[in-house]
């Protein structure tokens, strides 16, 4: 089995924080970027962090600052950070890795490769 999965999503107040983690089973993380996306009701899928394979990391402007992504290649794991959360986050979250390790978080963003997508896991901000 190849598969990406998502997890720690949740319910959570303004300001508050949330862990997600995507964990690969099938294959390795090590030599490949890893990029999270998030698709809120209603709007279109955005990029919103990456992180390459020797630890450079990208995040989107509307999220700079509140999260950060992190690798765990001993785990296979890569983490979201997110913190200081708003209503606007409100969003299914899915972490991306590309099917080949040419693959740089540009091309993630672009879906310039075939990748591999896990289940999704949803961030409800709310108070």
């Amino acid at each position: 089995q190849v598969q990406l999965v998502e997890s720690g999503g949740g319910l959570v107040q303004p300001d508050g924080s949330l862990r997600l983690s995507c964990r690969a089973s099938g294959f390795t993380l090590d030599d490949l970027a890893i990029a999270w996306f998030r698709q809120a009701p209603g709007k279109e899928r955005e990029g919103v962090s990456c992180v390459e394979t020797d630890g450079r990391t990208y995040h989107a402007d509307s999220v700079k600052g509140r999260f950060t992504i992190s690798r765990d290649n001993t785990k296979n794991t890569v983490f979201l950070q997110m913190n200081s959360l708003k209503p606007e986050d409100t969003a299914v979250y899915y972490c991306t890795a590309p099917s080949t390790p040419v693959a740089a978080c540009a091309d993630l963003f672009g879906h310039r490769y075939l990748e591999v997508w896990g289940q999704g896991t949803l961030v409800e901000v709310s108070s």
